[in-house]
């Protein structure tokens, strides 16, 4: 039997999540296996999100709130943005599923940079439409760059910020000077899943222009600084006739019940986020320092992972700290994205990396 697939989809790699740590340990013959791949909260969730999720369970044989009411009026009082402007999605990866096919045909071009989250080429693909590839410029995107590559055909344009897997962030002097070379027919996706770790003070305020009354998107999410990543929860703003057009396509009943009712509480948990940040950057000092000492390239991050250069094959590396255990992304080449977790945890991943660096055999 022949079956007909999408164009463009044939050409697709799935995106790889790894296996479940009780898969690897018993694969591995290990105990202890520490997770430093995918960027989550080592704190977990808040207290109140956990307390939330226990009281809602009990109504789980009801669906949720279609339309995420009580979330999205928090939302709006913390961010000054009208409950229309707000729409919430199945992580914030789903709001940029629903920007695609809402905003794009077959052979229209969205144009991200060559090192960023990989889902929006993947989306972009899938749907028919061309991804624009930009290079990186010092590790981060190049804007001038971008703004020079919109086409007739450009629709949407993706910016990470900060970047992942780098951490670099752009500024608002640079947003600035970009959003004015961008024509009112493209819309500008600001992925801020990492803002809340942001400490830098050029941050841009994209809330600022969408206020303004720009065609920007701003995407954040539960699944980082909030410690929500398994109840898949994120939320999109921008402005409510975008919204509504997204609405037009977002299946009903798309953020479960816990979700909503965790992310609602965990978003007033400020001594959660205090923690959480307090614990960021103690680690991010201690990355900073040992593998400084080893000699190996890292770049400044401005989220809750650092992007270094192991020097050797980045393949022989990651497998090597498997073996000991250690869960890390490797991104391409030499380089290596590891998330900041506990102390313990970025003591243990030092160690092994220190081990497998210098053992015989490692091949350079």
């Amino acid at each position: 039997m022949v079956i007909t697939v999408s164009k463009g989809i044939e050409g697709l790699i799935p995106y790889t999540t790894g296996k479940p740590i009780e898969e690897l340990e018993r694969e591995l013959g290990i105990k202890g296996a520490v997770k430093l791949a995918s960027n989550e909260n080592p704190l977990g969730p808040s207290k109140k999100a956990l307390d939330a999720i226990d009281e809602a369970a009990h109504g789980i044989n009801r669906y949720p709130d279609g339309g995420g009411y009580r979330l999205k009026e928090a939302l709006s009082g913390k961010h000054d943005v009208d409950p229309s402007q707000i729409i919430l999605g199945n992580g914030s990866n789903e709001i940029i599923d629903l920007l695609v096919r809402t905003f794009m045909i077959p052979g229209d071009e969205a144009i991200m940079a060559d090192l960023t989250f990989i889902v929006y080429k993947l989306v972009v693909t899938a749907s028919g439409g061309k991804a624009v590839i930009a290079p990186l410029k010092n590790e981060g995107h190049d804007l001038a760059a971008m703004a020079s590559m919109i086409g007739d055909r450009t629709r949407l344009l993706f910016i990470a910020n900060p970047n992942n897997p780098t951490g670099t962030i752009v500024t608002g002097e640079e947003v600035y000077a970009f959003l004015d070379r961008v024509p009112d027919n493209v819309i500008v996706v600001f992925d801020e899943a990492y803002k809340e770790y942001v400490t830098s003070k050029g941050f841009p305020d994209t809330l600022g222009y969408l206020r303004m009354g720009r065609n920007i998107v701003i995407l954040r999410t539960f699944s980082k600084i909030y410690g929500l990543a398994g109840l898949r929860i994120g939320f999109g703003m921008a402005k409510s006739e975008l919204v509504n057009y997204m609405n037009r396509v977002r299946q009903p009943f798309n953020t479960n019940s816990l979700a909503q009712r965790a992310a609602l509480c965990a978003l007033d948990d400020d001594e959660h986020i205090r923690k959480s940040l307090k614990i960021n950057e103690e680690g991010k000092k201690y990355y900073y320092s040992s593998l400084k000492e080893m000699g190996l390239r890292y770049i400044p991050t401005e989220a809750n992972f650092i992007y270094f250069d192991s020097g050797r094959d980045g393949t022989e590396i990651y497998n090597a700290l498997l073996k000991e255990g250690i869960i890390v992304r490797h991104i391409e080449g030499s380089r290596i994205r590891v998330t900041i977790g506990l102390p313990e945890d970025n003591r243990r991943f030092i160690y092994s990396l220190k081990k497998v660096l210098s053992r015989e055999g490692v091949k350079i």
